[in-house]
């Protein structure tokens, strides 16, 4: 019997890291849906929650996305009661965005709920540590040959 040879498709990292990225965002945006939060807002509010009061282009730069992405993304969750923007003090071009009383008050409760999620989907179990390590380091390697 002839053995089938994988696809090039399914030799190549590039697509193995695009999957698992696609599916981590579907996992994660089903947690979020009861919260009415996409998964870049929950990314938003995770910038915000390790240090709040940021300017928008800091948001931008810590996420790796552009100010044309970003704001939508911020202007919906302001409306939404997530986060105020008020304008700076020492740059009147440049916006502060910071946490209402809301977004912190679900910072637990929204943490618990992606953790049980991962939980049960035996996520841990797969030495995530590693993982997460290697993740960094093949990171850091292609951030590089980007300059």
């Amino acid at each position: 019997m002839k053995k089938e040879k994988p696809s090039k498709l399914e030799q190549q990292l590039c697509f193995e890291v695009y999957k698992a990225s696609s599916n981590f965002a579907k996992l994660y945006a089903k947690t979020l849906e009861s919260y009415h939060l996409t998964f870049p807002q929950y990314l938003v509010l995770l910038a915000l929650w390790e240090e709040d009061h940021l300017l928008t282009r800091d948001i931008g730069k810590r996420l790796e996305l552009g100010i044309g992405t970003l704001n939508p993304i911020i202007n919906r969750m302001i409306d939404r009661g997530w986060l105020e923007k008020n304008q700076s003090n020492e740059d009147k071009r440049a916006y502060i965005i910071s946490l209402t009383d809301r977004a912190k008050n679900a910072e637990n409760e929204i943490e618990q709920s992606i953790l049980q999620k991962i939980t049960s989907c035996n996520f841990l179990d797969m030495n995530a540590i590693t993982l997460m390590s290697q993740l960094k380091e093949l990171n850091t390697f292609l951030s590089k040959m980007e300059e």
